[in-house]
């Protein structure tokens, strides 16, 4: 029986899709390492370790798995490897819980938000930031709510056209004072537009300059200073858009990103072209950050709000 009921058949069926390569690649791993064994025993676990940690979950991550399932092996006295798969999926799903990436029914809802809710997005050039505002200012409007978008990138070549294209093709206004202008400006006009026209939903895109890492903070923090002369408890979400087909790149690039900002929320992109999705649960497991939103595909809608037992329940579909 499903463990959920709210996502629609189309989007189970995406997700499904999205994360096959993972899950693939795997079972397909975990199917060859038992393949003649009956019981889990240190050999079957060692293989196991070897194939979380290649698969992105990450060491540490990898160490705490097999450490709750020799915990539960050494509990129930006899476990078989036909009940691997069941006990994985059920210590990953409850690490899950444990790290915050609690079930969201519906993120695109604003009833119980702050107006305008005001989300400041972060992330490296190249992870799909700017896709992935175009997404989300596609669903808050889809759902009936007003969306101002503020082109804050404005360092990057090209960042502010981008935006800008994505506001005109899901039909929401995009604040901009083109490139090489200061980024906090936008933002202030973005918050001030915003507020003039009733918006339900602010989404400022922000430039990813890693490799100046004192600048980025500088900068991040200037931006935050300003929209608050405003909306004094904005931003009210910090979200930093990965990479997950970039596996522990994603994992490093999170860890840089913690230390220049707070950061409340995740969004992780292009788990459909990967083997990697792994990575969804290491990431969780280190930054205790929810993992708001995955993306598993290519349209607009593909972007989607990140359960649970939604992910668990797809990437073990195979064999559960």
């Amino acid at each position: 029986m499903s463990l959920f009921g709210f996502f629609s058949k189309e989007k189970k069926e995406t997700l499904d899709k999205g994360l096959e390569k993972t899950k693939d690649s795997f079972f397909g791993k975990l199917s060859r390492a038992i393949v003649g064994k009956t019981t889990i025993d240190e050999d079957v676990l060692d293989e196991l370790e070897d194939i979380l940690v290649s698969s992105d979950v990450g060491v540490e991550t990898t160490v705490k798995v097999i450490k709750r399932i020799e915990e539960r092996v050494a509990r129930d006295k006899y476990a078989t490897t036909a009940e691997l798969d069941s006990i994985l999926r059920e210590e990953i799903a409850a690490l899950l819980i444990e790290n915050k990436s609690i079930d969201i029914k519906d993120s695109f809802e604003t009833e119980h938000l702050p107006k305008p809710f005001v989300i400041m997005v972060v992330g490296v050039n190249g992870v799909g930031k700017t896709t992935t505002i175009g997404k989300l200012a596609h669903q808050f409007h889809q759902r009936g709510h007003k969306v101002v978008l503020g082109a804050a990138d404005t360092f990057r070549a090209a960042a502010v056209d981008q935006l800008k294209l994505w506001g005109k093709r899901v039909d929401v206004p995009v604040i901009d004072h083109g490139m090489n202008t200061d980024p906090s400006a936008v933002a202030y006009d973005a918050l001030k537009k915003g507020i003039e026209t009733g918006a339900d939903v602010i989404i400022i895109d922000t430039a990813g300059r890693l490799h100046t890492k004192v600048n980025l903070m500088n900068e991040l923090s200037k931006i935050k200073r300003v929209m608050q002369k405003i909306i004094p408890d904005s931003p009210h979400e910090v979200l930093l858009v990965l990479d997950g087909s970039t596996g522990q790149n994603a994992v490093i690039q999170a860890r840089e990103f913690t230390k220049v900002t707070e950061i409340t929320a995740l969004a992780i992109t292009k788990l459909d072209g990967t083997a990697k999705g792994g990575v969804v649960i290491g990431i969780s497991d280190e930054f205790k950050i929810p993992v708001k939103y995955i993306g598993v595909g290519e349209k607009m809608d593909d972007l989607q709000v990140f359960d649970r037992s939604e992910f668990v329940d797809s990437l073990f579909k195979k064999i559960g």
